[in-house]
């Protein structure tokens, strides 16, 4: 039997009987346009643009996986799970598809009950068709409601306890897992440089004295924490849901002698008592916390920080149709994660009683901080496999290549978005200038 290409479709889809050729067929038809890679699948066969990226399909089950769940997070498990692989550079490939959906006005899928018989009648075909195939075990299993304390417990937990061990391979040796500040175009300028420039960016801006009463909620592996307290000697409270976290800051602060300075509290948001800290920090926890809870966040960094104390929020953002995190973020990297556009933040913050006096993009900056991790995330590819298996190794290679895009090409942001509590009578004084804040951070 011979295929005929489906009406309206472009020239990718070669007429043939093979798996390539039937498959390429049913995507030009659900995406409404030609096809914007080269397909090879598990029978040998091959359909598609010529000079295309090549999307290997190694397994029926991903057609099956992408029956049941058609779009992103089917392609995610396909992916994750080897199913499913772009040959050679999978950020080129990557950014040749999102660039032929723009250019061509591609869309997601949108199946007609038609176009969904049609698939699984050629599922049926090629030997795919079958129950729905269990989620990869990488995949995030949350219960409870959306985002109570045991919810938001467990969504932190998948990602942030995957173990300090992976981390310390990820990661550079301040352990910040947060966007760099790429103050020197130096090429001898490390994401350690671009890290330790952030820290003390945001410890100017928070203006930082000896004694000062820090907030840092959200500490991750403590670089924040540890830098305010060795560089600044402030006094640090620091608070993290990931106890695999709150381990490795408490060992560090033990390490360094700071005990006097840094308690390290592993508790939620919500449960933090007291007040009148001079400076509080929140760096990329913000995104966590969910699109109704934010003005209530927003109200306790408002409450906990004294008259005339700054709050510092570095936060992720997306733009007004696009909120969350997206299917394959939200299953596999930071569940039930909202991002919300940047005015919306500023808006809540000021909402809250908040004058906001500064705001700073770093998105180009993140674009160079997530090429590093990926760079070393493949440098150190067979380590990380034997610690933590192939197919988290995948999720984390796709996530990282994605990332760097959606900030290379403005679908995603990262702002340092600086407020001040006003006094009863109104006043915000701001003594530091901004060249006070960025003077000598490339010679850190």
């Amino acid at each position: 039997m011979t295929i005929t290409r489906p009406a309206g479709a472009g020239a990718g889809a070669e007429i043939g009987t093979g798996a390539a050729h039937r498959l390429a067929a049913l995507a030009e038809t659900a995406l409404g346009g030609p096809l914007p890679v080269r397909l090879r699948t598990w029978d040998g066969t091959e359909a598609g643009p010529p000079d295309g990226p090549v999307v290997v399909v190694r397994s029926r089950r991903a057609l099956r996986r992408l029956l049941w769940e058609p779009g992103e997070l089917g392609l995610a498990q396909a992916y994750v799970t080897g199913e499913l692989d772009v040959e050679g550079d999978l950020g080129g490939g990557l950014r040749t598809l999102w660039a032929a959906a723009r250019e061509r006005n591609l869309h997601a899928p949108r199946l007609t009950l038609t176009d969904r018989a049609h698939a699984v009648g050629t599922a049926v075909r090629l030997g795919a068709a079958g129950p729905r195939p269990a989620p990869p075990a990488s995949q995030a299993r949350l219960r409870g409601g959306l985002h109570s304390k045991a919810r938001d417990r467990s969504a932190v937990s998948h990602h942030y306890d995957l173990s300090n061990a992976f981390y310390r391979l990820l990661l550079d040796e301040t352990m910040a897992y947060s966007c760099g500040y790429w103050a020197s175009g130096d090429p001898d300028f490390t994401p350690a440089d671009a890290q330790r420039a952030k820290l003390e960016l945001i410890c100017r801006k928070l203006a930082l004295l000896p004694g000062a009463r820090l907030l840092d909620i959200g500490c991750g592996w403590g670089s924040l924490t540890l830098y305010a307290a060795e560089r600044y000697e402030a006094e640090v409270t620091a608070v993290t849901l990931a106890r695999e976290q709150a381990a490795y800051v408490r060992e560090q602060v033990r390490e360094r002698g700071l005990e006097s300075r840094v308690e390290v509290v592993c508790q939620d948001y919500r449960d933090i008592t007291g007040d009148s800290y001079d400076a509080v920090a929140t760096v990329e926890m913000g995104e966590h916390v969910g699109d109704a809870e934010y003005p209530a966040f927003a109200a306790a960094l408002h409450r906990l920080v004294r008259p005339l104390g700054r709050v510092l929020v570095q936060q992720m953002s997306r733009g007004r149709i696009a909120p969350g995190g997206g299917a394959f973020i939200e299953a596999y990297i930071a569940p039930d994660m909202h991002m919300r556009p940047l005015g919306e933040t500023v808006g809540l913050l000021g909402q809250a009683g908040l004058e906001v006096r500064s705001v700073e993009s770093l998105r180009e900056h993140y674009v160079r901080t997530v090429t590093a991790w990926h760079r070393t995330l493949e440098t150190r590819w067979d380590d990380v496999v034997r610690l933590v298996g192939e197919e988290t190794a995948r999720v984390w290679r796709l996530y990282l290549v994605g990332g760097a895009l959606a900030f290379e090409e403005r679908r995603m942001g990262v702002d340092q978005i600086l407020s001040v509590r006003p006094t009863a009578e109104g006043r915000t004084d701001v003594h530091a200038t901004p060249g006070d804040w960025y003077a000598g951070l490339d010679r850190l």
